[in-house]
């Protein structure tokens, strides 16, 4: 393979990679859990569910953290993940990474907890309201929650520990901020602003406020027993997602610069595409335009025909909108195909690692073009006969795949499909 692509662009290599999910921490044990189909789903305990609709999640419960707020936590996972990627990678001298960091975070917000004990700190015992917690922290005793909370305090923390070159971007397109994240990654390479680059996408947004308003939004699975049967992606008796926590690094250097030190090529970021539709705040529009034309502006930066590609890493949710929607979009794009390219949904098992979700499953296309293995989607026991997709349902199986697109279709109409190749002969 040459060190440009078609367009005479640095082709982008994949050197590292690190994951954590609610099926375990590391390379290997997600992979065969993954292909195994064995769900990370399980009750929540973290916080009282008691009268919530849905009382499930893909929680990560084997990390413990001194600070169990969100921002905290995800700068944790992420830390692992990084950790991992640089160590397969050998492209760094600890803490001091030779290239920029792109990450996808979630929205950070102060939680209930340090609510509690700012209205606890002010002198207004009734009619509390927000001048009064300004006011609170005013007084200068919760600098430490100031700096924890502010959306770009992850990212600050992973560039000092790392020692990633200029200022960390962080980026929060909902579900398809993953996604995201690697383009920006793989434009800088191409544009010859940097030679490596780190890619982190992180979410730890399990708590009772996020879960709350996404059962408001009807957007959550109430398939609560057993959690592990939830997540049903494609199926007919879908009824909506399940959260879950998660995190994902990427080491992406150009082919050139790989090659130079001897660094072994894990695959290759072939095409990235993105489209945003505007068509509401949390929808996207019903007749699948923008993801057709995402996936179209993927397969065009790849170089790529849709022939080309052996299998899609669907967005798949499992809300009825969502799929419905994604698979009208894969009919557009591969025609006659549609019916006979494998398309499978990793939430069915992982659950939806929201923000992080772009690069989690970014990294289990990768490995599954590596180990020629399909994922399935479980709990596939009533097709869809609107949805004639191969969902590799239930059972994982062999298959050679060169080319894969991963999807991510975010609320409010933000879309990204990646195209990932396999390693150069």
């Amino acid at each position: 393979m040459p060190d440009t692509d078609h367009l005479g662009r640095p082709t982008v290599a994949i050197t590292g990679t690190g994951i954590i999910t609610s099926l375990g921490q590391g390379q290997q044990k997600n992979w065969r859990a993954l292909t195994a189909g064995v769900s990370g789903i399980h009750r929540i305990t973290r916080f009282p569910v008691a009268g919530m609709r849905t009382t499930i999640a893909g929680t990560i419960d084997f990390i413990p953290v001194a600070d169990p707020s969100a921002p905290a936590f995800a700068q944790r996972l992420a830390e692992l993940v990084v950790a991992e990627a640089l160590a397969e990678s050998g492209v760094d001298r600890p803490g001091d990474f030779p290239g920029p960091l792109f990450m996808a975070l979630p929205p950070v917000e102060i939680e209930w907890p340090q609510r509690s004990a700012l209205a606890a700190a002010s002198s207004v015992n009734d009619g509390l309201s927000y001048t009064d917690l300004i006011r609170a922290a005013e007084s200068g005793h919760f600098e430490p929650w100031y700096e924890r909370f502010l959306f770009g305090s992850v990212g600050e923390a992973l560039a000092t520990r790392f020692g990633t070159k200029g200022s960390p971007i962080a980026t929060s397109t909902a579900c398809a901020s993953g996604g995201t994240a690697i383009q920006l990654g793989v434009e800088a390479i191409r544009r010859g602003e940097c030679e490596a680059a780190l890619v982190v996408g992180t979410d730890a947004s399990v708590n009772p406020e996020s879960l709350i308003r996404f059962s408001l939004l009807s957007a959550l699975s109430t398939r609560n027993d057993p959690p592990s049967s939830a997540a049903r992606p494609f199926s007919k008796d879908r009824d909506g997602f399940v959260m879950a926590e998660g995190a994902g690094a990427l080491v992406l250097e150009s082919l050139a610069h790989a090659r130079a030190r001897g660094a072994a090529i894990l695959g290759i970021l072939e095409g990235c595409g993105e489209a945003a539709d505007g068509f509401h705040r949390t929808r996207s529009s019903p007749d699948g335009k923008p993801i057709v034309s995402c996936m179209q502006r993927a397969l065009a930066d790849a170089g790529l025909s849709p022939d080309a590609i052996g299998y899609v890493n669907a967005h798949g949710t499992g809300t009825p909108e969502n799929d419905r929607m994604e698979y009208v979009g894969i009919a557009a794009v591969f025609g006659e195909r549609v019916s006979s390219l494998p398309v499978s949904s990793n939430k069915s098992m992982i659950g939806h690692t929201l923000t992080a979700a772009g690069v989690v499953e970014a990294i289990f296309t990768l490995y599954t073009i590596r180990n020629g293995l399909l994922p399935p989607t479980i709990n596939y026991d009533i097709p869809d006969p609107a949805l004639p997709v191969d969902c590799v349902p239930n059972s994982a199986r062999a298959a050679k795949v060169s080319h894969a697109i991963s999807n991510s279709f975010g609320f409010g109409g933000q879309n990204v499909c990646i195209v990932v190749g396999a390693e150069p002969s």
